[in-house]
């Protein structure tokens, strides 16, 4: 490493005036802090030539300084010592850091940093994770689905099985979702095997129990279809679901058609606010179709509809206004 510039000592060694005399005075020269320090090369082998060993005692007294100028060479030769080792320890603990290939990081470039960083303290909130909607959540919300939409006429399994909970007469099922409705087809699935094992549904009192299959042949197939689709399946079987935009068993194939317009969107007798119940009732009423439950209608004024009513064509019939229902046996 360089040692402190020649001319930066000189400058000091040619001056004629002391600048610092006229502060210390002469008596005060023994208590000079600097008073001991003397060239630091005095006495090595190298200057003298002597070939004395560097660690013998010096003789004699120490060379006079020249008043105030002699103290003030000397501290700043200290100083400039100093600077010099100081510049020297850096460099080192640098080479013990990587070297000079290793820059520092700027003060911006640790802020940016920091600003960045998955764990920045810069006094704003994380972004709160979306907390998945539960299974009512998800029934009490309607969907977007056009009532004129025609589908491409292929469906998709529902993947897995839901094992039947009962052991009264079981019924196995699968379910089919239309492709590209853009409905949530696991929910469909899961809506159904809760409402079919529903002791106010068919399984009521242990008579059935309703099982969901993924592969082999089971006894019927609950298909969520767009309104065109679910058409051509219940014409099959010499239903008209245009009318109203309904949903059929299409008793002469295995597939029990749920429309899906209905599914998403409701309909007037239930209102957006019973739509979890709607859609109960939409699964009731067609699998009853298959089990051989006909059309019924409520005979009093103000009684639950039953289950087998049209209810998504209407509620009240020949002045007797009934109130909506989803179950088979709604009173237990």
């Amino acid at each position: 490493m360089p040692g402190p510039r020649q001319d930066y000592l000189d400058a000091f060694v040619d001056e004629e005036d002391d600048v610092f005399a006229p502060r210390t005075p002469a008596s005060a020269h023994a208590a000079d802090a600097y008073a001991s320090v003397t060239d630091w090369n005095v006495g090595t082998a190298a200057d003298s030539g002597s070939g004395e060993h560097d660690d013998a005692r010096p003789t004699g007294a120490p060379a006079p300084g020249k008043g105030g100028k002699g103290r003030a060479f000397t501290g700043i030769a200290a100083a400039a010592v100093t600077t010099v080792l100081a510049v020297v320890v850096a460099g080192q603990v640098a080479d013990d850091n990587g070297g000079a290939g290793v820059q520092s990081q700027s003060a911006p470039d640790r802020a940016r940093d920091v600003r960045d960083s998955a764990s920045r303290a810069d006094g704003r909130a994380p972004a709160p994770e979306a907390k998945p909607l539960s299974y009512d959540e998800k029934m009490g919300r309607t969907y977007p689905l056009g009532a004129e939409l025609k589908g491409s006429g292929r469906f998709d399994a529902v993947p897995g099985i839901a094992e039947a909970p009962g052991t009264g007469q079981k019924f196995t099922y699968r379910v089919d979702v239309e492709q590209g409705l853009g409905l949530d087809g696991a929910l469909f699935a899961e809506a159904v095997q809760q409402t079919l094992n529903d002791q106010r549904s068919w399984a009521h009192n242990g008579a059935r129990t309703f099982e969901r299959i993924y592969s082999g042949k089971p006894d019927f197939v609950i298909t969520l279809a767009s309104p065109g689709t679910t058409a051509d399946w219940c014409a099959k079987s010499g239903l008209d679901t245009t009318q109203d935009n309904v949903s059929c068993d299409s008793a002469a194939t295995e597939r029990v058609m749920i429309n899906a317009y209905r599914w998403a969107q409701g309909s007037p007798t239930y209102g957006d606010s019973r739509i979890h119940a709607y859609r109960q009732m939409l699964i009731n009423h067609e699998v009853g179709h298959r089990l051989g439950y006909n059309h019924v209608t409520c005979d009093k004024d103000g009684d639950l509809a039953p289950v087998m009513q049209q209810q998504t064509k209407f509620l009240d019939h020949d002045g007797i206004r009934c109130r909506a229902n989803p179950w088979a046996y709604p009173g237990n």
